[in-house]
This record gives C-alpha cells, sequence and structure tokens, in this order.
C-alpha cells in the first residue's frame, strides 16, 4: 500500500465560486476525503498554476490539523507521480496522461485513474473512448459512481472497439478498467446540521409553517434543461397535498443556471401547485441550506436529465434523516432503496430511432448547444407524477414512516456514501492496479510520444533550413556591441516574452562573451559543460540570442 498519492487538478487553488457545478464540488469533497481519511503520508497536489502548498492544505483540512503532507507541483513534474505510484483525476480523459507517461519510457511507471461525472456530452464520451487509442493499460483506471454508468459506458467501449476492429481490423477490445466506486458525503457535517431542534422550530416559524405541517424540500441547481423539469415536482406535491389532505410546502434551496428562469420557475409552480406554498432558498448560502437540512420533512428530486449520472443531493439528504422521494433513474437507482430510505419513482423514454439521432446531430452539427440538445431530450424523459405523489402523501400522513425511512437512510450513507468509506474503496483499487503494475515486466514502449500531438520541432522538422545540433558553429555578429545590446542589458518587454523556457539574461551575456573570444565555438561544447538537466534551458537561450541578432550560427 503506497503512503502517497498524486492528484491531476488543472486549477490552481481549491476554492468553490457561486453556482459551482456538482463536478467541481464532488471533486474537491473527494480530494478532502483522500486528505482526511486516506492514511496517506503525502498528497501531491499537481496543478497547472504556481499554487502554495499551505493554503491547499488548509482548503483540505476542514476543523482538525491534517497528519498527510500536503506539496504543490507542476502537472509536468511526473515524478511525483511515479514517486505516488498513482495519479488520480476528477476527469474520466485519460489519454494525454497515458501519452505524458509514456514519455517517461516505462508505461508501467504509475496508474492513471479517472472519474465519470457525466456522460451525456459527445465530447466528454469522444474524451473517455480515447483510452482505446492511447497507450492506457489493465492497471488504468476510469472510475464509474453507478452501475447505471458503468453500464452505459460498457456498452459504448464495446460499440467502438467494435467499430476500431471492423475498420482496422483485430480481434481486441481494448478498454481500460471500468470500477463502480459511489461519490460520497461528510455524514457527520451534515447530520449535525440537521440535528439542530431548535434551528427546526426557529427555521419553520419564519417560513409560516405550523407544527403539523410537511415541508417537501429539494436542493440543487435549478435549471430545467441540465437538472430537471420542475413542473412534474410542482404537480407531485400540488396532489400530494390533496391525497394528505393538507396543502404541502415545498422549499427549493438552489441557484438559478440563468437570472431569468426564476421567472419561469415561478409561473410554473402558480400554474401546477396553486395550494401549495413555495420557498426559494438560496443554495448558495450554506447558513441557510444548513437550516433547511434541519427544518425539513421530506426529500423530492424528480431528476429527468442524462446530464446527471449519480446525485449527490439525495445522499445528502439521507445523511440529514429525510425519507427520499426521487424519480428512478441513473445513479438514484442505485443509492435510493425503494421501500426503505424512499421511494423511487418509474421514469419513461421514447425507443431510440431517427428523431433522437437528429436531437444530437443538431448539436455535433452546432446549430444547438450541449444545454439545448440535453434540455430537448429531457422534455421527453417522464416521471410518474401519480407515483410521486402517492409517495409524498404517504410520508406526509405518517410521521413514523418518516422517522423509519429516514433512519434507513443515514445508516446506508453510513455503511456506504460517508466518504470514510468511499475512500476505502479508492484505496483498495489503487492497490489492485499497483499489483497489477507489478506484474508487468520493465520495458521500454514505442512512440514514445502521441504521433498526433509530437514534439513541435519534431512535427515541423521539415520547416527550417536547418536544426541545432552539437556541431553548429556560433559567433558574434559583426557590429555586435555586447556590453550594451539591448537583448542583454536593457528591459525590452518582448523579449521577455517566453524567457521561463531559456537561461537568464545574465548567464546568457557570459556565454555570449565566451563565443566572442573564440568565434565559430561548437554548440555541443558550449552546452556540455552544463549539467544534464540544464542543457535545454542553454540551447534554448542560445538559439534565442541567434534570433534575435546577437548571434550569428552560419
Amino acid at each position: 500500500m503506497s503512503g502517497e498519492l498524486a492528484i491531476h487538478h488543472l486549477g490552481g487553488g481549491l476554492g468553490l465560486g457561486p453556482n459551482a457545478f456538482g463536478r467541481d464540488v464532488a471533486n474537491l469533497a473527494l480530494y478532502r476525503a483522500f486528505a482526511r481519511y486516506g492514511g496517506y503520508e503525502r498528497l501531491h497536489m499537481l496543478t497547472s498554476a504556481e499554487t502554495d502548498a499551505g493554503s491547499m492544505a488548509t482548503a483540505l483540512a476542514g476543523a482538525s490539523p491534517l497528519t498527510t503532507v500536503i506539496e504543490a507541483g507542476s502537472l509536468l513534474e511526473l515524478g511525483r507521480a511515479r514517486r505516488a505510484g498513482t495519479l488520480f483525476r476528477g476527469k474520466a480523459d485519460l489519454a494525454e496522461m497515458a501519452w505524458a507517461r509514456r514519455g517517461l519510457m516505462n508505461d508501467s511507471a504509475y496508474s492513471l485513474v479517472g472519474l465519470i461525472h457525466t456522460i451525456a456530452p459527445p465530447l466528454t464520451r469522444e474524451e473517455i473512448a480515447q483510452a482505446s487509442l492511447a497507450p492506457v493499460h489493465p492497471w488504468d483506471a476510469i472510475v464509474c459512481t453507478s452501475p447505471s454508468v458503468h453500464a452505459s459506458i460498457k456498452t459504448m467501449f464495446e460499440g467502438w472497439t467494435d467499430y476500431l476492429g471492423e475498420r482496422f481490423g483485430g480481434p481486441r477490445r481494448p478498454m481500460p478498467h471500468l470500477p463502480v466506486l459511489p461519490l460520497g458525503v461528510e455524514l457527520d457535517e451534515i447530520t449535525a446540521l440537521a440535528d439542530r431542534p431548535d434551528v427546526r422550530r426557529q427555521t419553520r416559524t419564519r417560513l409560516g409553517l405550523a407544527e403539523a405541517d410537511v415541508l417537501v424540500l429539494w436542493v440543487g441547481r435549478l435549471s430545467f434543461f441540465e437538472k430537471a423539469a420542475p413542473q412534474p415536482m410542482f404537480r407531485a406535491v400540488e396532489e400530494a397535498g390533496r391525497l394528505a389532505g393538507r396543502p404541502l410546502h415545498f422549499a427549493l434551496a438552489g441557484w438559478f443556471a440563468r437570472p431569468s428562469d426564476r421567472g419561469h420557475f415561478e409561473a410554473a409552480a402558480r400554474a401546477y401547485a396553486p395550494s401549495a406554498t413555495i420557498h426559494w432558498i438560496d443554495g448558495n448560502d450554506a447558513d441557510q441550506l444548513g437550516q433547511m437540512w434541519a427544518s425539513s420533512d421530506i426529500f423530492l428530486s424528480l431528476v429527468d436529465n442524462i446530464q446527471e449520472t449519480f446525485g449527490l443531493a439525495p445522499v445528502e439528504a439521507m445523511a440529514a434523516g429525510l425519507p427520499v422521494v426521487a424519480s428512478d433513474w441513473d445513479g438514484y437507482r442505485f443509492t435510493i432503496r425503494h421501500g426503505q430510505d424512499g421511494f423511487l419513482t418509474p421514469t419513461l423514454t421514447p425507443s431510440a430511432g431517427p428523431p433522437s439521432e437528429a436531437l444530437l446531430r443538431r448539436h455535433l452539427a452546432r446549430i444547438d448547444t450541449y444545454q439545448a440538445y440535453v434540455g430537448q431530450a429531457a422534455q421527453y424523459t417522464a416521471v410518474d407524477v401519480g407515483a410521486a405523489a402517492q409517495a409524498l402523501a404517504e410520508l406526509a400522513r405518517s410521521p413514523e414512516l418518516r422517522a423509519r425511512m429516514g433512519a434507513a437512510g443515514r445508516q446506508r450513507v453510513r455503511e456506504t456514501f460517508d466518504w470514510r468509506q468511499v475512500v476505502r474503496g479508492y484505496r483498495a483499487l489503487f492497490d489492485d492496479l499497483a499489483e497489477i503494475r507489478r506484474t508487468v515486466p520493465a520495458g521500454e514502449s514505442k512512440p514514445r510520444l502521441n504521433p498526433l500531438h509530437g514534439d513541435p520541432f519534431a512535427d515541423h522538422l521539415s520547416f527550417p533550413t536547418t536544426t541545432a545540433g552539437p556541431d553548429l558553429r556560433l559567433s558574434v555578429r559583426a557590429g555586435v556591441d555586447l556590453a550594451h545590446d539591448p537583448a542583454l542589458n536593457s528591459a525590452v518587454e518582448l523579449d521577455s516574452f517566453g524567457e521561463a523556457w531559456r537561461a537568464p539574461r545574465s548567464e546568457l551575456a557570459g556565454l555570449a562573451a565566451r563565443i566572442a573570444e573564440r568565434p565559430d565555438t561548437r554548440l555541443g561544447d558550449l552546452v556540455g559543460a552544463f549539467p544534464p538537466e540544464r542543457r535545454a534551458r542553454i540551447t534554448y537561450g542560445l538559439l534565442w540570442l541567434c534570433k534575435i541578432g546577437v548571434l550569428d550560427w552560419r
């Protein structure tokens, strides 16, 4: 079992702004779980921008200090991944990471593990499928968050690799390992927010609820094109109130994808739930959200969108001790046990055929946006409103049933979806992949770089007159005064562009002086005097002096 883990984090900091996407929220929570519960001695956070390790440690720590050391590094520092044995990415695109690993001359240097958050966008599916073409191996994995995602992605890979066999021949079906591991929640934190009788009483009083009133809660982005059409939920709440003999209260704690959408949601509420009292809660306000976990009685989520794959909000609701009424859809079917933690409402979609193909082709042709594509497809996913209303009414009539299902849901979270449990599954996966790597004989694989994304100076080798080799002869150009030349002595702003890749000017000035003393100096003699790790920057610096007109190479 490795005591280190490397995480590929494309951004710099670890904060979340308002209206955060579920993918970003889930990734940050998983990173925190690795740091808090993974038992790692060291976490390498590899980013695209220079980042302070101390600020990252603070973002990952939570209330208790970390025993895991957090180090920050560049995405290009693959030696850290080799040390850790696993490079994890909160995204399912492994192809370029696999080619970067091959650049180390050893495909089995470490395992690559990605995570699927959605499988609806065509571009995302293409990125995932590239694993069949890149140097991805059985010791690499793409984590599916539910059996529904696993089944869909396995079918996609089988169809894709069948096509590759038809196109190029060969019986193999190359695809990465596709384990099923759920997302998780911080059970103790949500329980502490929910189990506050005083907050429950105060919040319900503020919202105008009597003791016997039933408050139904939704939490999440309020987007009819990427989450759920609200009309079925409003209608279900309205009908449940009639069945229960008393109108229900419905709180929507979230944020609108577009400010103009609030008016659309309010109009739908007036039309479909005229008797229910609707409460609009700012889901970006952590205090208000915590109050809703404490004061609500039932959680409702009739998601209908292919953009969804797992759905954290119902798991958070179970952690809060709330019974759940949800659509029988994707990951919800995995997380919620019908009749135990709540009720799953049947769903219906059209058979596959030309209309749905046309929906996709309009998006691929850039006629429709991705949001229009998934939003229009969702219009034809039916959720059984009657079944949802019956479930809500049954729960509304029986405090005992709500308590029993809420307790069962919380126990399910404790056993399966608490981050402590989820991270154990990840550790076991990483160990299994490491064991597979150990059985692979070491050896160099070719090509070393992706032929489609190779070294720019190799890919364009036919462009220049010549290329710089060790026998290239360098001289100071006639008429150049090294002591006063602007390339070496002034602050011309354009001269600073790209200088991170070359030796500093002070060093280049010394090299130019050496060349002035010995015209026609070999490039190899100049560069060979430096340690191997510095030779590329020295070479680039000397070629920049050729470019800028200080040195002559002919």
